[in-house]
């Protein structure tokens, strides 16, 4: 029978649900796994995602939002999105590859 330390654990979730990081000035920005939110912040996130989609959305605003949501501290998601300074190419790449880094498999239909 396999045993793992609660550690071991930490270490594996940590390298398949780590963060993405971007390297701003001698600074990382940490932008969380969607998994490793609280409930109530991956909820307003999936909203987000949600509004994004529609038509008259307001796409910079959306997408500052969802990394003010997701950045480890508040003041790291200042400082990435001062840097960004509202260029909506370089916000949309930002949370393609966030994206990207954080897709889980979906789970699978319930037989009930």
């Amino acid at each position: 029978m396999a045993s793992y330390s609660l550690d071991d654990i930490r270490t594996a979730a940590e390298a398949k649900y780590g963060s993405t990081d971007i390297e701003l000035g001698d600074e990382t920005i940490r932008l969380l796994n969607p998994l490793r939110l609280p409930k109530a912040t991956r909820k307003e996130l999936t909203q987000l995602q949600d509004l994004m989609a529609g038509e008259d959305a307001d796409q910079e605003e959306l997408l500052s939002e969802a990394i003010r949501l997701v950045a480890e501290h508040p003041k790291a998601a200042d400082k990435l999105l001062t840097a960004v300074n509202g260029d909506l190419a370089v916000l949309a790449e930002i949370f393609d590859h966030y994206g990207k880094g954080t897709q889980v498999g979906e789970a699978s239909a319930s037989r009930d």
